[in-house]
């Protein structure tokens, strides 16, 4: 086995890996340049991308060399964590993560809580003294593994989740007791033996080898190809395996997980920008399955996070010279950096955001105009809504800016209907996947009855420049009909309806629109290049 194309990531004096982001892949190179910088990063160790190439061109003999490679590196992370994977006593736990040379978000897979079974759960229990950490990471171990590892659907779980969340007579998984949340996990177990044919697996290394392929395997999920197909990304790029150390969010009530983007990614507006959810993992954030968020009652719960945050955002743009989306989890009070990448945005949040800091001194003109590259200047606008008292079909979360009108669609094939017919709909869901951006890229807008802003189907609809409101609770699909409910209103299939992002409302048919354009931005741009000759770089006509 090769061992050329293997990285090792701590920040906590042992050093961070430097490697190229072609090997490393994106997500693990930004991971190390924090690192780096003294951020507060979980050690990891990561496979890069010619594994995955290897995988797919000699399965049978990289399968065989890959349990002594994990095994090797698995001795490392046990000696720099004081944890052993494994350990009945002071088990180490790890997530498993895709990571292409380019962001991808949400287009591959995760696994989260690797080496979780019924030894190590009493060893996490003995180290942790939390039965409810135990018991809820368990069993979301046991539904993330079928799903992903074994393509099961996420429906019976679903159900069973429901049935104790009805029992209990509370509205939220956050609101279980450890009794019933391991009452839920053996019926996972058991739904797991049903659904896959197969036992969940008791073995930790077996979990984990079985993990490192199936992420392996989502570069070629079809979303994966889709997206690929959508911003013309060669298929032989391949994704880097990245193998942290879990930290829990899930821990109880200053524990918690949360999507940040250091400028506003709609308006561009430079302010902190972010969602969380306290008693959570980041999935839960980020899948489009939660509505809500907890930002606000973070502060007051844990004040000193608000200034750490705001350092976060200041280190990260001085580092990376523009504006960053970050994935955070805070554990009994300490936060962690997951993740950081280039925040997706819209043209009218990349235009001020590339104006604003030149005028910051963060970076310069030049800088300024590359990062508009490929971006029609003159096309950007903003549409708004002339009406001002009408009252709304509901009221939901604005993940974008600008309005969508036009039919409403309930599946990713009405949606390409309507588009065949010179229509782009309103794709109306109780929640969008990023399974989902074939509808995505063809429809107007869209809509959900569930999710939040900062998920992986909102930052996607927000980087096609598509209108985009999520967490609109009070609306019901009815499949059956074709129709949805908004209170006391139906709407059908094929009526029109109006999705104003910048403010979240939801319109019955039509509405006249108000288009703004951002000429003080555009004048100061055409002044730099007056002044420094500098050459059209960023696609103005």
């Amino acid at each position: 086995m090769k061992h050329d194309s293997i990285f090792r990531i701590d920040s906590r004096g042992m050093g961070a890996a430097k490697g190229d982001v072609e090997v490393m892949g994106i997500k693990a190179f930004d991971l190390s340049r924090m690192a780096r910088l003294g951020l507060p990063v979980p050690p990891a160790f990561v496979l890069g991308t010619p594994h995955c190439r290897r995988c797919y061109q000699e399965p049978e003999r990289y399968g065989k060399n890959l349990a002594l490679l994990l095994e090797e590196q698995l001795r490392w992370l046990q000696s720099v964590t004081n944890l052993g994977f494994g350990d009945t006593r002071k088990p180490l736990l790890v997530s498993v993560r895709s990571g292409a040379p380019v962001s991808m978000p949400g287009m591959m897979d995760t696994l989260l809580n690797i080496g979780l079974c019924d030894a190590t759960a009493r060893g996490l229990l003995r180290i942790t003294g939390n039965p409810r950490l135990i018991w809820d990471s368990y069993r979301r171990l046991i539904q993330n593994f079928a799903e992903v590892v074994f393509g099961a659907g996420p429906q019976p779980f679903a159900a069973a989740l429901d049935e104790v969340l009805t029992r209990e007579q509370v509205d939220r998984f956050q609101e279980l007791d450890y009794l019933s949340l391991a009452e839920l996990t053996q019926t996972y177990l058991r739904l797991f033996n049903e659904l896959t044919g197969k036992p969940f697996p008791q073995n930790p290394h077996v979990q984990l080898e079985l993990a490192v392929h199936a992420v392996i395997a989502s570069w070629n999920s079809p979303r994966a190809v889709e997206y690929r197909r959508l911003y013309g990304l060669p298929d032989d790029l391949c994704t880097a395996i990245t193998i942290q150390r879990m930290v829990f969010g899930n821990g109880g009530g200053t524990s918690g997980a949360g999507v940040g983007f250091t400028r506003d990614p709609d308006t561009g507006e430079k302010r902190l920008y972010f969602d969380f959810l306290f008693n959570s993992q980041g999935e839960d954030v980020v899948s489009g399955r939660t509505t809500g968020s907890d930002a606000e009652r973070l502060f007051s719960t844990l004040p000193e996070t608000e200034q750490e945050l705001l350092d976060i955002c200041n280190a990260l743009e001085h580092e990376y010279g523009d504006a960053q989306e970050f994935e955070f989890t805070i554990q009994d009070g300490v936060l962690y950096l997951l993740q950081t990448r280039t925040a997706k945005r819209t043209p009218w949040a990349a235009l001020r955001i590339a104006v604003e800091q030149v005028r910051e001194g963060l970076i310069g003109k030049s800088e300024a105009l590359v990062q508009l590259n490929g971006l029609y200047l003159d096309d950007i606008k903003r549409r708004r809504l002339s009406l001002e008292d009408e009252q709304p079909l509901c009221q939901g979360q604005p993940a974008g800016i600008g309005v969508a009108i036009g039919p409403l669609a309930l599946d990713v094939e009405a949606a390409r209907r309507f588009s065949a017919e010179g229509c782009p709909a309103v794709l109306v869901r109780d929640e969008m996947s990023t399974a989902d951006i074939s509808g995505i890229a063809l429809s107007a807008g869209m809509l959900t009855a569930r999710g939040n802003r900062t998920s992986h189907a909102a930052v996607v609809a927000r980087q096609l420049g598509k209108a985009c409101v999520t967490g609109c609770s009070s609306l019901r699909i009815d499949p059956a009909r074709r129709t949805v409910e908004f209170g006391g209103r139906s709407i059908a299939e094929g009526e029109p309806i109006t999705l104003d992002s910048n403010t979240g409302r939801v319109f019955g048919g039509e509405a006249e629109l108000v288009t703004d354009y951002p000429t003080p931005w555009l004048d100061e741009i055409r002044k730099w290049r007056k002044s420094t000759n500098l050459r059209k770089s960023a696609g103005e006509r």
